[in-house]
């Protein structure tokens, strides 16, 4: 196992650009030429490497991001994809076929949810959602039409930890694939150290880091890579989310910068999470000792990255949570935003946003209230002066009595 840490990996990697760039160059090319016809059979075939026939197989500029993340995970391989969304649906639809099921984390992003309480089953591929931290409740559903545990290592929006060493157990014992979507938690946890067998991230958040680009990345062994990739029954190669060459340019110069923002992100989020906690408020953050995974994420995180940038409110109400957030946008304090990883904070209501696809019932056996605001929490230089204009806004609010 490489034992450097996730940020290291990323550094020891050396791309020149075609004139010497301290960048890659960007082949800007939907298509290849070649000198010989045999070349660009071999090529199609997967036998020539370094050779490019068609951008939606692949190019430069999605390999060196892909080497990149896979250097970050720690995995053999990695494929880029167009969304987060196109790396989830393109995983699951490569593991799973008709009669098949998947266990998955009740509280996951919304679009993935409905990807699976909707959209599979018209494949006959069901899912069971279950409380994740629970380990008996996970494998008691198992049966022989199981193929996927799926979960998140910090879960969207409520926060809950899967214990990824203890699900890596139960999959390798029922002969599972575990697949961990990692968004949340970039470098500070690294899912295939502690058994995952693919771990997807939704590059758009913290990886890239500046709310101007979309993409996915699956990370796993060759060969699941090689399968994403096959011409005749690959699932990345025949669905088609493909990334753009130069998004995944401006994505891999991103991630030069990734623990420097992932240390402040978790810096402001700790101070922030602990001052509230102080001031009476109902918060929810990894990093504070009362959370029920706080030390389930001890053991897992490599920590010089701290506990993560998310964390969440109840200010009681719907109404009194819009109210809040608006008057935080209007006081510069972040933006009324879906997403997360920006150097500004981004703060919603899951429940009517991210989250919306799942049903008002469901939300509410999960414990997924009116009054709940996600925050993904920026790299304010000055955060007790972020704090002391929040609390202001919450006071004129009656939230803090």
């Amino acid at each position: 196992m490489n034992t450097h840490k996730p940020a290291d990996r990323i550094q020891d990697l050396q791309y020149f650009g075609e004139f010497g760039g301290v960048n890659p160059s960007i082949t800007d090319s939907s298509t290849y030429t070649f000198l010989s016809a045999k070349t660009m059979f071999d090529t199609f075939e997967g036998n020539a490497e370094g050779c490019y026939l068609y951008s939606r197989h692949s190019t430069p500029s999605n390999l060196y991001l892909g080497e990149a993340l896979a250097a970050m995970e720690n995995t053999e391989s990695a494929n880029v994809a167009a969304s987060g969304m196109g790396a989830i649906t393109s995983v699951l639809l490569q593991l799973c076929g008709s009669g098949d099921e998947i266990i998955s984390s009740r509280t996951i992003y919304g679009g993935t949810y409905a990807f699976m309480k909707n959209f599979l089953p018209k494949l006959k591929i069901d899912t069971k959602f279950v409380d994740i931290t629970n380990l008996e409740s996970v494998e008691a559903v198992i049966n022989s039409n199981t193929k996927v545990l799926y979960c998140e290592t910090l879960s969207n929006p409520l926060l809950e930890i899967a214990d990824i060493e203890a699900l890596s157990k139960i999959a390798k014992k029922q002969n599972l694939k575990l697949v961990v979507d990692n968004t949340f938690s970039p470098l500070m946890v690294s899912p295939k150290n502690l058994g995952a067998d693919v771990v997807i991230h939704s590059l758009t958040k913290f990886i890239n880091g500046s709310s101007d680009a979309v993409g996915g990345v699956i990370c796993g062994t060759q060969e699941f890579i090689n399968d994403l990739r096959n011409v005749n029954d690959g699932a990345c190669m025949l669905l088609g989310p493909t990334m753009d060459s130069l998004r995944a340019a401006s994505i891999l110069k991103n991630m030069r910068t990734l623990h420097i923002r992932m240390k402040q992100h978790s810096r402001n989020a700790q101070f922030l999470a602990e001052s509230f906690q102080k001031d009476g408020l109902r918060v929810v953050y990894p990093g504070l000792k009362d959370h029920p995974g706080h030390e389930t994420f001890k053991r897992m995180y490599n920590e010089d990255y701290g506990f993560g940038g998310m964390m969440t409110l109840d200010v009681g109400s719907l109404d009194k949570a819009n109210e809040l957030m608006e008057m935080m946008q209007m006081q510069n304090l972040g933006y009324l935003a879906v997403s997360l990883g920006f150097y500004k904070t981004l703060f919603s209501a899951p429940g009517t946003s991210t989250s919306s696809e799942i049903p008002m019932e469901e939300q509410k056996e999960m414990g997924l209230s009116d009054g709940l605001i996600r925050f993904s929490i920026g790299l304010d230089d000055d955060i007790q002066r972020t704090y002391e204009k929040m609390k202001e806004c919450m006071n004129s609010l009656n939230i803090l009595k």
